[in-house]
């Protein structure tokens, strides 16, 4: 069994009166392929900001390599190998998308994506570098016929592809995605669940919170079902698949598809 990466333990976090994540802990191996599920208010996206620091926790900790994450700012846990994608597109409207995709190199250092963005728009000669590796990666991400197109023209399908390609221009160890397949219709979909899986292989492991139960039974190694910001099950596929707790609180019918 593959050596565990990334390790979180007794995570918690209250807005006011309300605990929106309450005592998580889970695990994810090298390699793996994990998914976060459970319905609006589970509590999923704000492990993600926990977990990157977009938040800070009230208690609990997040080991990366050995390393502790909470506390840290943004820049400092990417610069340690962890990318990330959201919910909503977050490209730069006014930038091309070979553009985006060199905002993703500047991350590697101790850029913020906006401070990145300013400096891309202002980029000079020793921005050339950044150029050529970024072509690379849309290249390899099979985007390299939109690089001059202006991210504000992609539809939603491709803008989900160039903020994958920009995440993992960072380098990651670890890529963490927020509902990749929101808004995708079925073909897109698919196409999202071979680009997942394609960067598994090529040696990133990927943490994924997605409502796309289909996409999460193809695709994921292990499932950390959340409930009101606990954790209800976690197991293969093929265990939450048969859970009857989640089968009656998450899946319903749309298990039976999958």
């Amino acid at each position: 069994m593959n050596e565990v990466l990334f390790r979180v333990n007794g995570l918690s976090k209250t807005f006011g009166g309300l605990q929106a994540v309450r005592n998580v802990g889970f695990e994810v191996r090298e390699g793996q392929i994990k998914a976060l599920i459970g319905p609006n208010g589970a509590g999923k996206t704000t492990i993600f900001n926990l977990l990157t620091g977009v938040l800070a926790a009230d208690s609990g900790s997040a080991e990366f390599e050995g390393r502790e994450l909470i506390g840290l700012p943004t820049h400092r846990i990417a610069a340690l190998g962890i990318g990330r994608t959201f919910q909503t597109s977050l490209l730069f409207d006014q930038m091309t998308v070979l553009e985006n995709v060199m905002v993703g190199h500047h991350l590697r250092g101790r850029a913020t994506m906006l401070t990145a963005a300013l400096r891309i728009l202002g980029a000079g000669r020793e921005e050339n570098e950044y150029r050529r590796t970024a072509m690379e990666t849309l290249d390899r991400a099979g985007l390299a016929d939109l690089a001059g197109r202006s991210a504000a023209e992609l539809p939603i399908g491709q803008r989900r592809m160039v903020e994958v390609a920009r995440a993992l221009a960072a380098e990651p160890r670890l890529l963490m995605m927020d509902e990749p397949a929101a808004g995708l219709n079925m073909r897109e979909t698919e196409q999202m669940a071979e680009t997942i899986q394609q960067i598994r292989d090529s040696g990133v492991t990927v943490l994924i919170v997605e409502h796309d139960m289909s996409l999460v039974m193809s695709i994921s190694d292990e499932i950390l079902v959340l409930d009101q910001g606990q954790r209800l099950a976690e197991g293969p596929p093929s265990e939450i698949r048969n859970d009857r707790r989640v089968l009656s609180a998450y899946l319903g019918e749309e298990a039976d598809g999958c």
